[in-house]
Parts: C-alpha cells; structure tokens; sequence
C-alpha cells in the first residue's frame, strides 16, 4: 500500500509498505478522507515541539472497515467509521480515573506514533468509532476537531440557557459556536478580525459575529446580551489580545475556558482575574463520549461541517494542500486529503 511520510519540515514522500495484518482485536480500514488542521501546519513548518522525522500524519480521519480480528464483536466489513487517534498508557492516574486525554505517556497518531495517512490502515478495535452510513467521508473525518469543540463546551458543564462568547472563529472557534448552540445555548456571539470567517459563522447559524478590527469587544458584549454580558467566554484564538478581551470584559465571577494553543508564554493580566475572581478553565483533546456526542450533533442537523470545507486534494498532492492553506491561510478553513483519489 502507499503510505504517506513528512521525512523533514516541508517535505513529504510517498513509500510502498505492506498492509499490516489483522490481528485477533484489530480492525483493517480503508481510509477515505483525511483532515489538516492547524497542529498539522505546525509539523510542516517544523514548529511542533512534541514530534519528530519521519512521521507518518493523519488524526483527522474517516474509512470504511474492510477486514476485522477473530475476537471483534461489535463491528463488521462495511461500516462507515472514524478513528479516535489517542493512543495511552491505561496505568497513570489520569488514566485510572477515565481522564485518558490527560495520560501521562499520550501519543497521538501522526504526531508521536504512526498516522493514518496510507491506503489502508490497522488499529485496535478501541480506537474506531462508527459513524451513521449517512453521513459522509468528508464529515466524518471532521468529527474529531467537533469532538475537541464538544470536549471545550462540556468544561462549562450544563451549557443549556446560557449566554455564550467564542472568540476566534477560525475551524475549531466555529465548531464550539455550533456545539454550543446544539447542545442548548441560549445566544451565541462570535468574534474574528476576518468577515470570510464571520461569513461562514452566519452560514453555520451562530446568532451574532462580529468583527473586532472595526467594533469594539466590551461594547459589542453589552449591546449583545445586554449588562449582564455572558455567562462563559471560550477563547479560540489564543493570544494576549483575545485572553486580555476576556479577562477585561467578563463579567464578575463568571467563567473563561482557553481552548486554543498559546504559540508563546502569556502576558495577561491575572491580578483582574482574581480581582474579578473569573474562573479560568482549560481543555484538552476530548474522550470517547464527546465523539458520540459529535456524532449525534451532526446526525441530528446541529452541528453543519460542509460550509467549513475549503478544498480538497488527491492523496499524492498532499504538500500542495500545506502549499495551497499557506498561501490562502486569510480565507482557508478545512482541507481535506482525499485518500483513494
């Protein structure tokens, strides 16, 4: 089979391995469509601080099941599914205690260990999760950044009748609007400095985008929801200027979760935040039940993942697709790889 493999930052080869065989609990899946997202970016740039070269890629996944192990029950040829790309020790304390995003030894496939960037690819039966036979290759490849999107939403708890902020609204800012907004929200407002970006947030439903280059954040937050302002700030952005919007402007005792990556430390002003005695949470990848969580959003016409995507290219231009989000990244939101094509 062919496989994918980054040898170094910016260079990608395709070499012919033989298909893994099938052990006892092992699933054998055809791979059909594969995500980038912005950790992938990072790994073509070189600027991932936890991997290495060569590394096979691919966490953002869907396939279909072609061959199963001897001892596997509850899946079978055909089935459409997706892969939950975590692969963990089971003996840490975060592991013991159903925390197994937070594992002390985690790798994640196409970063630590081998991805699923090939023509076909073998796992644990534990890792694949099943997806409506209605749904897409494309969509289904997509629920594993809805699935951190639905984690992020859950660290508020019971989001039902709440008024919500996103700030960001980039792939994964737009998925915690939507989530948000499924799993009950009252009101949503989202914020970016891109109208392309607000555009496709206004596709997807989100009640109001604003931009933040022309308006300004604490006034739009009043004008909103009026001087109570909201109950929970998800930022999806990730920098001093986002997290100082949200520290300066939440209201008293009420809760921000950081949901994007800081590319560098921090320079925020945490004596406001515990003047304001804020509660600041964060989040970390997601578990098998945001997955079925994701799933049914999606399933149920809550969530929409279509207008998110931007373009789509055949399994041999996969540096094209690095070259294309580079020179598009002001207007790109999701790019798929194409496997059988």
């Amino acid at each position: 089979m062919k496989q994918q493999v980054m040898t170094e930052p910016g260079k990608i080869i395709f070499q012919e391995v033989p298909v893994p065989e099938v052990n006892s609990h092992d699933v054998k899946i055809r791979i059909e469509n594969i995500g980038i997202c912005g950790s992938d970016i990072h790994v073509y740039h070189g600027e991932h601080p936890f991997t290495s070269y060569p590394v096979t890629q691919g966490h953002e996944v869907s396939g279909e099941i072609v061959e199963v192990g001897n001892e596997v029950k509850d899946l079978k040829p055909g089935q459409k599914v997706t892969i939950e790309p975590q692969v963990t020790c089971g003996h840490c304390h975060p592991c013991r205690h159903g925390k197994y995003n937070l594992c002390e030894e985690l790798k994640v496939m196409g970063f630590q260990t081998t991805g699923t960037a090939s023509e076909y690819f073998v796992c644990d039966e534990k890792y694949v999760t099943p997806v409506p036979q209605s749904m897409s290759f494309e969509e289904a490849a997509m629920i594993e950044p809805l699935a951190v999107a639905v984690h992020a939403v859950k660290q508020m708890g019971d989001i039902r009748g709440l008024d919500v902020v996103v700030i960001g609204a980039g792939p994964i800012g737009n998925l915690v609007a939507q989530s948000a907004k499924g799993m009950g929200a009252r009101k949503i407002m989202i914020t970016d400095v891109s109208d392309l970006r607000l555009e496709k947030a206004k596709e997807c439903g989100i009640d109001v985008c604003v931009n933040t280059r022309t308006n300004d954040f604490g006034k739009a937050l009043v004008d909103t929801f009026g001087p109570d302002k909201a109950d929970v700030i998800y930022d999806c952005a990730g920098n001093d200027i986002t997290m100082g919007q949200a520290i300066s402007h939440a209201r008293k005792g009420s809760v921000i979760v950081l949901v994007a990556v800081f590319a560098k430390m921090a320079n925020i002003d945490l004596a406001v935040a515990n003047d304001h005695e804020l509660n600041l949470k964060s989040t970390m990848m997601y578990r098998h039940d945001d997955y079925v969580d994701a799933i049914q959003l999606v399933d149920e016409g809550k969530v929409q993942l279509r207008p998110l995507i931007s373009k789509q290219f055949p399994f041999e231009q996969y540096l094209d697709a690095y070259q294309y989000i580079d020179d598009h990244r002001e207007t790109t939101m999701k790019v798929i790889i194409d496997v059988q094509k």
